[in-house]
């Protein structure tokens, strides 16, 4: 197969090697827009096939059921996020600016995925809730504290600053303006492509180092 030419809408078996990954992160790009505008319960795996141009069986080859595909969704977007805030704790420094700029970074690449946060983990029931707070939840959120609290040990954080509060004021400053956006952009004005996005980080930086840092 030519690596240059497209996928079959309605791929029967497995598809070439080659053709996986792409499969793979065509499947999840939609499973994210899709959950994230319209909630897990009321979004099928037909649909998800559909609007990505693959057969319902290949979404269950490659991920099971519906609730391990929506848990794929957030691994992708939010592991790589514990993976760096990890790294912090062994690095010399985890400012309220890095931490913004990691959560940030996470936000622009997969702007549908705060919604998502708020739909099936923040709110009550949500179907992500349990998975997220046991799995989750201890290596994002849950370590800021601690590596505040050494920023705050070692005179880089204000005096007065509560480590626990600053986490959640530094999560909330950086993932509600992509919770926002569809209205964000239309009522105030806010631009959301590359540039804004840069112009938000530093707007964001600016207002943590005068609120927070030392």
């Amino acid at each position: 197969m030519n690596s240059n030419s497209q996928a079959p809408e309605r791929t029967r078996g497995r598809p070439a090697d080659t053709d996986q990954q792409n499969l793979k992160e065509r499947i999840l790009d939609m499973a994210e827009a899709l959950f994230s505008d319209f909630g897990y319960a009321a979004v099928s795996i037909r649909r998800i096939a559909e609007e990505s141009g693959v057969n319902p069986a290949l979404v269950h080859y490659y991920f099971g059921t519906k609730k391990s595909l929506l848990q794929s969704v957030l691994d992708r977007a939010v592991e790589p996020l514990g993976v760096a805030i990890a790294e912090m704790k062994d690095g010399p420094e985890a400012s309220p600016e890095l931490i913004a700029n990691l959560l940030i970074s996470m936000a622009a690449s997969h702007p549908n995925i705060p919604r998502l946060l708020v739909r099936e983990v923040f709110l009550p029931g949500g179907e992500m809730r349990q998975y997220f707070t046991e799995n989750m939840a201890p290596r994002l959120g849950g370590a800021l504290p601690g590596l505040l609290n050494r920023e705050k040990s070692v005179g880089r954080l204000r005096e007065d600053a509560d480590p626990s509060i600053s986490a959640m004021l530094i999560m909330a400053v950086c993932i509600f303006p992509f919770i926002a956006r569809t209205l964000a952009e239309p009522v105030l004005g806010i631009d959301y492509d590359e540039d804004g996005i840069e112009f938000l980080k530093k707007q964001i930086t600016q207002l943590l180092k005068q609120g927070m840092m030392a």
